[in-house]
């Protein structure tokens, strides 16, 4: 994104500085070429805030769509490591039943 907003800025500025000049060179009374001036300031002004307001939102939205997607990892983890435990509880349990079988028998004798 850091390249998208340089380029952006970049045409922007190239924009601006190419009107600045054309107004500059051609021939008007001093208040019309300086109300020219102000006219294109303004709309430089104008799209560069529009193009920060995009490049937020563009940024806004993949920040949450990362998020979204790492929660829902993280769910899929929580959920594995949970049924592997009980996979390990499960045999656990078994292999202490084995013992107490062993057990038995040998308390019998």
């Amino acid at each position: 994104m850091g390249k998208e907003s340089s380029t952006l800025l970049g045409i922007l500025a190239g924009t601006a500085i190419g009107a600045t000049l054309g107004i500059l060179f051609a021939p008007d009374k001093g208040s019309k070429t300086r109300q020219r001036i102000a006219d294109e300031a303004a709309a430089a002004r104008d799209k560069m805030t529009e193009s920060a307001h995009q490049v937020r939102d563009k940024v806004a939205n993949t920040v949450a769509s990362k998020k979204e997607t790492l929660d829902e990892q993280i769910e899929s983890i929580v959920s594995d490591a949970s049924h592997k435990a009980d996979d390990i509880i499960t045999s656990l349990e078994k292999k202490l039943e084995e013992l107490k079988a062993k057990n038995k028998k040998y308390q019998k004798s």
